[in-house]
């Protein structure tokens, strides 16, 4: 039973390998809804809270949050570039990959537009974890 167990996780780990980074992302949230998980803050994001009380004070001066956000690729990792490129052609499939290719080299440009704050943030996530950086209008 020992390797029915491995060949199910094996078949698992084959399934999570091949979604994009999106997917992943969205497998995260329903995985931590389902099994009932709490935000922890990851080691790698140690310096993010030393740059929070910024945030908070901008977020006050603004009367209503925004709702509706607009990706942007501003940079990126030259070595992550081919990660980027096949993720940009992910979540915009009217590109071919030279054309995704030139749209990550010509950055800054407009991933998505019209995105809710959650579906905007999943985003730069993705691809910040790729090494891209992605700012939110």
């Amino acid at each position: 039973s020992a390797s029915t167990s491995d060949q199910k996780i094996n078949r698992i780990v084959d399934d999570i390998s091949s979604l994009t980074l999106l997917q992943a992302a969205d497998l995260v949230a329903s995985l931590k809804s389902r099994l009932n998980i709490q935000e922890i803050a990851m080691p790698a994001a140690a310096a993010a809270p030393a740059a929070a009380p910024v945030e908070e004070a901008a977020v006050e001066e603004k009367p209503k949050e925004k709702t509706i956000f607009t990706a942007k690729l501003v940079k990126f990792d030259a070595t992550s570039k081919p990660k980027i490129i096949k993720e940009v052609k992910s979540i915009l499939p009217n590109l071919n990959l030279m054309e995704a290719k030139k749209f990550v080299e010509s950055a800054p440009q407009t991933l998505k537009e019209n995105l809710s704050k959650e579906d905007a943030e999943k985003l730069k996530a993705a691809f910040e974890a790729l090494g891209a950086t992605i700012v939110l209008e």
